[in-house]
C-alpha cells in the first residue's frame, strides 16, 4: 500500500537536520521538502516547482497556499482523526494562523505518531499527542500509482 511505503521512506529522513526551503535527505530539510522528498522517491519528479518561501509565508495575506498545493496534488480525506499509516497531515500552529506545517502519520492507535521536519531539531518521530492532535486541520493521501 502506499501510505506504508510513505512511512518508511519519510522514516529514511529521520536524523535529517531542518533547514528552510531544502529537501535533501541527509543534508536538510524543513516540513514541506521532507514531503516533496517522499514524493519524488515515490512518483520520481515533483508535480509543480515550489517557489521561495519566508517562514511567514502566506500570513499577510492570510492565504492557505500550503493547503490548496496538497489539494491538487494529494487526496483530500473526511474528517481530522488519521486512519492509516502514511497519511499527510496539515496543521495549523496556531489560532487564526495559516495552516503551515505538514507530517505523515507513522503510526496509528495507542502509540500514534508522526514524521515531520520541526523546527529547531530534525527530521524527527513524534507521539500524535493532544496538542497535536488539535491543530489537524485537514488530511491528505497520496494518489496510487507510484514508481
Amino acid at each position: 500500500m502506499i501510505g506504508e511505503r510513505a512511512a518508511v521512506l519519510a522514516r529514511g529522513w529521520i536524523g535529517t537536520p531542518y533547514l528552510h526551503q531544502h529537501s535533501t535527505k541527509g543534508a536538510g530539510t524543513d516540513c514541506l521538502g521532507l514531503l516533496r522528498g517522499v514524493w519524488r522517491e515515490l512518483y520520481g519528479a515533483e508535480p509543480e516547482p515550489v517557489p521561495a518561501y519566508t517562514a511567514d509565508w502566506s500570513e499577510p495575506a492570510h492565504e492557505e497556499r500550503l493547503w490548496a498545493g496538497a489539494r491538487r496534488h494529494l487526496i483530500a480525506l473526511p474528517g481530522r482523526e488519521p486512519e492509516a499509516v502514511g497519511e499527510v497531515l496539515l496543521f495549523r500552529m496556531r489560532d487564526g494562523g495559516v495552516a503551515k506545517h505538514l507530517g505523515l502519520v507513522g503510526q496509528v492507535g495507542r502509540q500514534a505518531s508522526f514524521i515531520h521536519a520541526y523546527s529547531g531539531h530534525a527530521v524527527v518521530e513524534s507521539p500524535l499527542s493532544a496538542p497535536w492532535r488539535r491543530r489537524i486541520v485537514a488530511r491528505f493521501r497520496f494518489p496510487e500509482g507510484a514508481m
